[in-house]
């Protein structure tokens, strides 16, 4: 894993996907192209902020930028 990525995990992050959605929470670890998130909230344009249950799973493919909070 790079420098850059260690960075990132364990700490709260803002994770844009390419598709205009966002998740926040924690990076708790990345697993070749998977990005896992504790705590997470789902955020979408001109909606509400929706609580997500468990661990969310983000493939990397999916994502645009991530943001370290």
């Amino acid at each position: 894993m790079g420098a850059y990525r260690r960075l990132v995990v364990h700490r709260q992050v803002l994770v844009n996907l390419v598709n205009g959605q966002a998740v926040q929470g924690v990076l708790v670890r990345q697993r070749g192209p998977l990005l896992f998130v504790a705590n997470a909230t789902l955020l979408e344009p001109d909606t509400e902020p929706t609580p997500l249950d468990g661990e969310i799973v983000i493939e990397r493919d999916r994502v645009a930028f991530v943001q370290a909070l």
